[in-house]
């Protein structure tokens, strides 16, 4: 008789383990973080107090009423201006990344002014921000757009420089012009890892929004986060955050469908 396939182990490193037990971790990580959550707040005198930390189900009642009062337009304005500016960033870093992981003498031009940005708060440029552009749409968009683009541009370039070698080799044989080069097999080849890093970029812009739109917040997520917030009212506080994760995870789902039907056969290939 076949001996059968002994199952993968639980803390292999490195290993895969079953689909089924995938799931049940995942699913009794939410069930134990609800629960927990649920009996610190539980009583007359819990261990958290509820004004701080509403139980679940009060964070669920004001999620309902968010979505049958303002949730739905206010939405709308805040996915706008992260599509605005998540585009306008895709239209600076990716040309500008491909100069730069392929031409040693752009990245040395750029790179200095570049690189210091990833590693400065982003909230310190607000400031600086509603100074330049004032404290309307325009600065919303900007902000955003700065807050993605410092971080997309030296994605695109590692993902160029990352292309292997003999690729490059091969094509300067058959005779490939730099810019032949650069169309035909550096950014073709980056292209799937580049796309990866979209998904980065767009958790990156949705982490901002609130922070983007609580400077003079008329409309969007963060004019809800503000007037809640005001009002100290948690409940509604911490349904806007799960707004906003959610928002997240959707698009990043979104982007990964995309991703897997333009790059089919890198998943063939794997």
């Amino acid at each position: 008789m076949p001996s059968k396939k002994a199952a993968p182990p639980l803390f292999g490193v490195r290993t895969r383990i079953a689909p089924g037990t995938a799931r049940a971790l995942s699913a009794g990580s939410v069930v134990v973080f609800l629960a927990t959550w649920f009996l610190t707040t539980l009583g007359d005198s819990p261990l958290i107090d509820r004004l701080k930390l509403p139980p679940p189900h009060e964070v669920l009642r004001a999620l309902i009423h968010l979505l049958f009062t303002d949730l739905g337009p206010e939405l709308g304005v805040s996915a706008l201006r992260v599509s605005i500016a998540f585009i306008l960033c895709i239209a600076v870093s990716l040309p500008l990344g491909v100069a730069m992981g392929a031409f040693e003498s752009i990245n040395r031009w750029v790179d200095p002014i570049i690189s210091p940005l990833r590693f400065t708060p982003m909230n310190a440029f607000v400031p600086i921000f509603i100074m330049w552009f004032g404290i309307d749409e325009t600065e919303k968009i900007a902000f955003l757009f700065f807050a993605t683009v410092v971080f997309l541009l030296p994605v695109v370039v590692d993902a160029i420089r990352a292309v292997p070698e003999e690729l490059v080799q091969t094509a300067q044989t058959l005779g490939a012009s730099r810019w032949q080069l650069v169309r035909t097999v550096l950014l073709p080849a980056a292209l799937p890892q580049i796309f990866d890093n979209f998904r980065v970029m767009n958790g990156i812009a949705w982490g901002y929004i609130l922070l983007a739109e609580m400077v003079n917040s008329r409309r969007g997520l963060g004019h809800l986060f503000d007037a809640a917030w005001r009002a100290s009212k948690a409940d509604q506080i911490l349904a806007l955050i799960l707004v906003v994760g959610i928002v997240g995870l959707v698009s990043d789902l979104a982007i990964r469908t995309v991703n897997g039907i333009l790059f089919r056969w890198r998943e063939s290939d794997a």
